[in-house]
């Protein structure tokens, strides 16, 4: 049971950090600044972070357009779902 309270706290901090993250790139991006690498949200994603990226690609109308970041929040998503599931039905006896 610790586990799963230890991954879901991981998931929150990365979820918040990719989307305020995602707010910190559209302001530069609007500036002219230096920008936030894309391998950095891919990243993110992966790490667990999915749901924090498409919140800040839907709030803040940044990276909407490239497909990419579309596909990488889809399919992180669903092997975090995925994994989650998994860890539940595991951990849960």
């Amino acid at each position: 049971m610790i586990y799963f309270l230890v991954l879901i706290t991981w998931l929150v901090a990365v979820n918040i950090t990719a989307y305020f993250l995602m707010r910190k790139d559209k302001i530069r991006a609007v500036r002219h600044g230096w920008r936030v690498p894309e391998n950095t949200f891919f990243l993110f994603c992966l790490s667990g972070g999915f749901a924090g990226v498409y919140c800040g690609m839907q709030r803040f109308h940044h990276k909407t357009k490239h497909f990419a970041f579309k596909l990488a929040v889809v399919l992180s998503g669903l092997f975090w779902s995925a994994l989650l599931l998994c860890g539940f039905f595991y951990f849960r006896h």
